[in-house]
């Protein structure tokens, strides 16, 4: 491999980690943005018109970014000065992991008759959300 195939695949732009909702993946963008790590994201739109439907249409935020960057990002989010040590952080009461989301409940997305309804009529009848545990998937 010459040195001009080398540069082109740290060129090549990569998806760094995917995320189940936009907020997640906007924070660790600004992380990024605020090392100097240029970074992007693709399919947070189609994640704020439905919040609620992500695992029935399958669609998560991803966070792109440079190849020639990957290390340089995994630095700086691996320092241990940007983990919230605060009592206010939620945690699951099974499992104790702080891998919470919110989200409508799991039975209205398993059926496929009531996840329609909630995806076109969610406004007209809010449903309730809970949070979710992303380890064991137990809700509370």
């Amino acid at each position: 491999m010459n040195i001009r195939e080398d540069n082109d695949e740290k060129d090549d732009i990569v998806v760094f980690r995917t995320f189940r909702d936009t907020i997640s993946a906007y924070i660790v963008k600004s992380k990024l943005d605020a090392f100097g790590v240029p970074c992007f994201l693709t399919e947070e739109n189609l994640s704020n018109l439905y919040p609620g439907a992500s695992a029935l249409m399958n669609s998560q935020v991803r966070l792109h970014l440079f190849g020639r960057d990957v290390e340089a990002a995994r630095q700086v989010l691996a320092e241990s000065n940007l983990v919230l040590q605060d009592e206010s952080v939620l945690h699951c009461p099974a499992c104790q992991s702080t891998n919470i989301e919110r989200d409508f409940p799991k039975y209205l997305s398993e059926s496929t008759l009531s996840a329609l309804r909630y995806l076109f009529f969610g406004i007209f009848s809010p449903e309730k959300k809970v949070y979710r545990c992303g380890n064991c998937e137990r809700e509370f």
